[in-house]
């Protein structure tokens, strides 16, 4: 959820308890919540989900279905139908009008809320798939206290939670114990720069201001930048700092260009019907002289040119979309994100997991010489082994080594300095009990040589002299050209003491050695490249890790090695010299979380469609700015909070799938809004025509209604329809203009033919008196049908039609049923209601020689068109 503004106040007493509790003895406070440090049992569990509900924000939820039902009645083309039957109803004694009318709406909202409930509950289901879950102490049956992890919801106030780095703040938290504890607030502030949160013995009251300002308490929907903690919840769901703020703050999130072209074409279509409409009342009412009939000719053709089923088209394409990509191991967060991974023209992502294995393994450990040594190795395995914070894929591979838990037991934890992502290391200290305690640091090689002042070289302690470090440095780099990621170990030996350790603490080290770890590449990795590049996605690493080993990983996987840059460059350009880099820099290496988002942020203001693929708390920022925000189950909390979409499994061609399902999504409903707004500015222009000559309408109300009923049913199959191979090769983007200037192009075409069946029906079937009205109504209502509803497989596809190109199954089916019925209905009891009488045989021959003039001279226009603007849907 990203929540775009700031709360400029909330009452005052939503906070009383978490001020009042903020500065509490934590043995004091356990009592008041009736809880303790050992954790809840499973009655008091049970009795407080009871009390309090579980632990969701109310508006997170999806409405209830009545809601949704309302909602579907709120669209601009449905108001002005259900106004045009008011008036229907007060003008006119037959309630024919109304009646079809009425129908029409039943069918749209009906199958709106039908496929908008079914994609809410679909979403539902997939965001089931990739659950949050929150570390707890509690107790089991027997009394004992554990340590285990509990789906969010299940969070109850008094439950003891421990946090560590990139964990989301499940609840809100009162702090009992915390350790370098740095919170992103940006979510509830806006404010990027994490704050430092403690324990009530190391905060003073004196600090806070507001709620926010508690430096004890740690609000719901943040999240852990760096450090750990451990904390008692003060409150869950509606009554935290977050829930409170549901009905005043506005959780949707900013439109995109897909939203806002919906929207404008929609108001685009208004428009033009509301100046064509009085147009043609004014014709028709000084021409026939019957100003309630012209009125109500004018309403049908306002019916008429209304789209009512596009938000039925748009809803249906992306849930249908969501539903295809979900078998495809991708869960959709937000149903408009879909259009935006098809719009996807560069895709921004992280090296491991998803270019390499993800199957870390220590390859070597070796001394300063880079000769192997096990030195390094058993420091590295102290320092991973007593860390209490968030362990990487690097520590885990440390710890394989269980051979050297022997060492282990001799020690015990002192303090620790978690690892944060610009220090770049961790640090714990560890004590013997008896003689001296051990500060054992571990991390990159730059910001490790830093703040060692001494070397160990062949078991003799040396000053660490700037030739030293450049010939460490030439070491780690030659391990990293052979793809190799080098950690620094470094230690210092102090005399016990009671007192805390801080990262100032982390100076004066003496470097050990180095593990080194390899990462190999997936045989994936190279063919799902190949695949996006071929689709017109461009890929680019920006990654943490050091430019030698990302440069090695990609020339692999047959990515452009050509263009590198550093972070510590990125940081000295101003935002314009960025812009001019970004397109042609293919790896972005040592990048901090602020520097990733700033490159996804100059990629925007390129005109580029930017995802970002990531998994860690520094993705986080880069998640949040990309048009699609992609990350994948096994994240941390708050990169998957940030994404629109989950991968169930880290792999590229998942994501070339979920493309291409994003531009078959895109390219339906183009068809469908380029098929509308064709055909109306078509058939205004033939009633503009027609009304200028005719004696009489030259079709009824009702039979325009039916017309448009029969019509709008046509298109129902669009969803399920397939898109041609080369419209998938490129990302499509929203063209507002393509619209407008497709309308102009194609409308006209359809009018040639409904002019040309005007002709005939006044010269070759004589229907050229009121008398005979009805054949040409009949007539051109068949004409008009078929040609409308023919246009469906003249427009899906740049190709030629049914030889080249043919339409999906249920297209085909629901176009040809629609057909014939069309052709039937002046033989029925309900073409004779509406005023419609049976054609002549030799009608049905000219209809056929028309149809086909229509189907060249479309192609025709399209082949034009295409070579003009090199563009169709």
């Amino acid at each position: 959820m990203k929540i775009h503004t700031s709360p400029a106040s909330v009452a005052a007493k939503t906070f009383t308890n978490a001020t009042a509790d903020a500065f509490r003895p934590a043995d004091e406070l356990l009592r008041a919540l009736d809880s303790r440090i050992d954790g809840l049992d499973e009655e008091a569990i049970a009795e407080r989900l009871d009390r309090d509900g579980v632990n969701e924000v109310g508006h997170e939820k999806p409405p209830h279905w009545s809601i949704q039902l309302l909602h579907a009645f709120k669209n601009p083309f449905i108001i002005v139908l259900l106004v045009l039957a008011v008036v229907q109803l007060f003008t006119d004694d037959d309630f024919t009008g109304p009646t079809i009318i009425a129908v029409m709406v039943g069918i749209s909202v009906l199958l709106s809320f039908t496929q908008e409930y079914r994609s809410s509950q679909a979403a539902e289901k997939l965001k089931a798939m990739v659950r949050n879950t929150a570390s707890v102490t509690r107790r089991a049956e027997d009394g004992h206290a554990e340590r285990i992890e509990v789906p969010v919801e299940e969070l109850v106030v008094g439950d003891i939670v421990h946090l560590g780095a990139g964990d989301m703040i499940p609840a809100d938290l009162r702090l009992i114990t915390a350790k370098d504890l740095f919170i992103s607030q940006a979510i509830l502030t806006g404010e990027s720069i994490p704050v430092e949160k403690a324990a009530p013995h190391g905060a003073s009251a004196s600090e806070s201001g507001g709620p926010l300002d508690l430096p004890t308490v740690c609000y719901m929907g943040t999240n852990v930048v760096s450090g750990t903690a451990t904390a008692v919840v003060l409150a869950t769901g509606a009554r935290t700092y977050l829930g409170s703020l549901a009905r005043t703050l506005s959780g949707e999130r900013v439109q995109t260009s897909f939203d806002k072209g919906i929207s404008s074409v929609s108001w685009l279509l208004i428009r033009f019907m509301a100046v064509m409409v009085p147009i043609v009342f004014v014709i028709n009412g000084f021409d026939k002289h019957d100003w309630l009939e012209a009125f109500m000719f004018g309403l049908s053709v306002a019916v008429g040119l209304t789209p009512e089923m596009l938000p039925l088209i748009v809803t249906a394409n992306l849930g249908k979309g969501a539903i295809a990509m979900s078998k495809r191991k991708v869960v959709v967060k937000r149903l408009n994100a879909i259009q935006n991974f098809g719009a996807m023209d560069v895709l921004c992502t992280d090296k491991t997991g998803t270019l390499t294995l993800d199957k870390i393994v220590l390859e070597r450990h070796v001394d300063l010489d880079g000769d192997d040594s096990d030195e390094a190795l058993e420091w590295g395995y102290l320092n991973s082994r007593f860390q209490t914070g968030l362990r990487n894929l690097m520590d885990k591979a440390v710890l394989t080594h269980r051979d050297l838990e022997t060492i282990a037991h001799r020690f015990r934890i002192v303090d620790e300095i978690p690892f944060d992502f610009q220090r770049r290391r961790m640090s714990v200290v560890v004590t013997d009990g008896e003689y001296e305690q051990l500060v054992i640091c571990k991390g990159a090689v730059e910001e490790m040589l830093a703040i060692c002042t001494e070397a160990r070289i062949g078991g003799v302690v040396e000053p660490m002299t700037e030739e030293k470090r450049a010939e460490i440095r030439a070491m780690t780099r030659r391990l990293n050209e052979d793809g190799l990621r080098v950690l620094v170990v470094a230690v210092r030996r102090d005399p016990i003491a009671e007192r805390a350790y801080g990262v100032a603490d982390e100076s004066g080290l003496t470097a050990v050695g180095c593990l080194a770890f390899l990462d190999p590449p997936k045989d994936s990795a190279a063919t799902a490249i190949r695949a996006l590049n071929h689709h017109g996605v461009a890929v680019k690493v920006i990654t943490g890790d050091n430019e030698a080993v990302t440069k090695k990983i990609c020339a692999e996987v047959g990515l452009d090695i050509a263009g590198t840059a550093l972070g510590r460059d990125i940081e000295l350009l101003d935002d314009d010299a960025l812009d001019a880099m970004v397109d042609t820099t293919t790896i972005f290496a040592k990048m901090s979380p602020v520097q990733k988002a700033r490159v996804v942020k100059a990629l925007q203001r390129k005109g580029h469609t930017v995802g970002f693929l990531g998994d860690g708390i520094n993705d986080a920022p880069a998640l949040r700015d990309a048009d699609v925000g992609i990350s994948v189950d096994t994240a941390t909390d708050i990169a998957k909070e940030s994404a629109d979409i989950i991968l169930l499994e880290k792999n590229l061609m998942v994501l070339e799938e979920g493309v291409l399902e994003g531009r078959v999504t895109f390219g339906n409903i183009m068809k469908y809004i380029k098929m509308t707004a064709s055909s109306n500015f078509g058939n205004v222009f033939s009633v503009l025509v027609a009304s200028a000559f005719l004696p009489f309408l030259p079709m009824l109300p009702l039979q325009i209604l039916v017309q448009n009923l029969l019509y709008d049913l046509s298109q129902l199959s669009i969803p399920f329809d397939r898109m041609d191979e080369e419209y998938l090769r490129t990302p499509r983007k929203w063209d507002a203009g393509d619209i407008g200037r497709f309308m102009v192009w194609i409308g006209p075409v359809s009018s040639v033919f409904d002019i040309t069946t005007f002709w005939l029906m006044w010269h070759v079937f004589g229907a050229h008196d009121v008398a005979h009205q009805s054949l040409f109504q009949s007539g051109w209502f068949i004409e008009g049908l078929l040609s409308q509803t023919l246009v469906v497989h003249m427009i899906r596809t740049r190709r030629i039609p049914f030889l080249r190109s043919v339409a999906s199954a249920p297209v085909l089916a629901l176009t040809g049923v629609i057909m014939v019925i069309g052709i039937l209905i002046p033989f029925s009891g309900l073409g004779a209601r509406i005023g419609m009488v049976p054609l002549p045989g030799a009608y049905f021959g000219w209809l056929a020689l028309t149809l086909v003039s229509y189907c060249v001279l479309t192609q025709l226009v399209k082949t034009l068109y295409i070579r003009r603007y090199n563009r169709w849907l």
